[in-house]
């Protein structure tokens, strides 16, 4: 064993973090039509901005979050804690500062947008969970299984 701490180690290896936001920004993609149609026929134009607005706070939050750690993960494993932690409340204070600048817009309708923001960002990460590989051998995403 090294007398090198581990929270001055570096991860030399591949960005897994940008491989799973990647894949959650894609998901993000497929599902927003879904959510875009109800919001549509409940709250017409406004609903689907505001839902359309949500989606897109999300997916950048995913993406920067993602970017962030891997930035981190270059320099040290003590910046990447700190990273996730200061990170996580600089990207919610984001996230609340957009949703305050747009708040008294017209177009806006904010029960679409808030629901769009709180059931994103939980359903996403629920969803890539069936993803993630959970194994040192397969970091990131799991790999595609043989087609025989």
């Amino acid at each position: 064993m090294t007398d090198a701490s581990v929270l001055v180690g570096r991860d030399l290896g591949p960005a897994t973090e940008r491989e799973v936001a990647g894949d959650l920004v894609r998901r993000g993609a497929l599902a927003a039509p879904v959510a875009l149609l109800p919001a549509g026929l409940v709250w017409g134009w406004a609903g689907v901005a505001s839902v359309g607005l949500a989606t897109a706070i999300v997916l950048a939050n995913f993406w920067l979050s993602a970017a962030l750690l891997a930035w981190a993960a270059r320099i040290s494993l003590g910046l990447v804690m700190a990273v996730a932690l200061f990170g996580f409340l600089v990207r919610m204070a984001l996230v609340a500062g957009i949703v305050l600048a747009v708040r008294h817009q017209p177009w806006l309708a904010p029960w679409p947008l808030g629901l769009a923001l709180i059931v994103s960002h939980l359903g996403l990460l629920a969803w890539e969970t069936r993803y993630v590989s959970a194994s040192l051998a397969f970091p990131g995403l799991k790999p595609a299984a043989a087609k025989e």
